[in-house]
């Protein structure tokens, strides 16, 4: 399995380490040098960051937010927690840009594809924050769309556990992993790996999806080398 372009999802909750909320600075620091190992490895990258260790656009509506304001504050989140990983990953001397799906003129520039294909074959780090830029969309959404517009070779996402189980493997202990498993069986099963619009994009433009662990340090550059298996899904087995 070799990759030339990726498209990494990391959660915002993993970003916030044991405190559940805010930027945890180590484990900032631990994606950065993780991105870092694989940058060396000449695999051009895009990354979305979630944004639920500040603001999640559900939980608001819950505590009566209104949803599109609540769903704007949440993508606005997301874009502090991609400066967070922009300045992490320069201070290792990695070059990186941050694109935004708002007009947020002086933190980064608007996404368009011509641009970020240009970056990514410069060897930089491409962030790509504020989701779609329109309510109602998660960033698992906005992962799959960037991962289909970059003409990514995978969509990786990151998770705190190191595949796609047939139950919650923190709840049920008889759960077991997928190796492998396509789109239709994820669907059949009723598995709670992404919402349905990512889901969806991915199966009808072809996208393979790898769910692993990456908070075990030193994962990701494993995964890139296929010296772990994590769960990969497609079409077809």
């Amino acid at each position: 399995m070799k990759f030339k372009r990726i498209l990494l999802k990391l959660s915002g909750e993993s970003l916030a380490g044991e405190t559940k909320q805010g930027i945890s600075e180590g484990k900032l620091l631990e994606y950065a040098g993780q991105i870092k190992n694989i940058v060396s490895l000449k695999i051009e990258i895009g990354i979305v960051i979630g944004g639920g260790n500040i603001f999640r656009g559900l939980s608001g509506e819950n505590k009566g937010f209104d949803r599109v304001k609540g769903d704007q504050m949440g993508m606005l989140a997301t874009v502090i927690n991609s400066l967070a990983l922009q300045n992490a990953l320069e201070a290792l001397g990695v070059k990186t840009k941050v694109y935004t799906a708002v007009n947020i003129e002086s933190v980064g520039e608007r996404f368009a594809k011509p641009k970020v294909m240009e970056a990514l074959k410069d060897n930089y780090v491409c962030i790509f924050s504020g989701g779609t830029g329109n309510p109602y969309f998660s960033t698992d959404t906005a992962s799959a769309l960037r991962a289909v517009e970059i003409e990514a070779d995978v969509f990786l996402k990151g998770t705190r556990v190191d595949g796609v189980y047939s139950a919650d493997p923190e709840k049920d202990p008889k759960a077991v992993k997928f190796d492998g498993i396509t789109f239709d069986e994820v669907y059949e099963r009723n598995l709670k790996v992404m919402d349905l619009t990512s889901f969806t994009l991915c199966k009808e433009n072809n996208m393979p999806v790898i769910v692993f662990d990456m908070d075990t340090p030193g994962n990701l550059e494993k995964i890139v080398k296929n010296e772990i298996t994590g769960t990969i899904i497609t079409n077809k087995k």
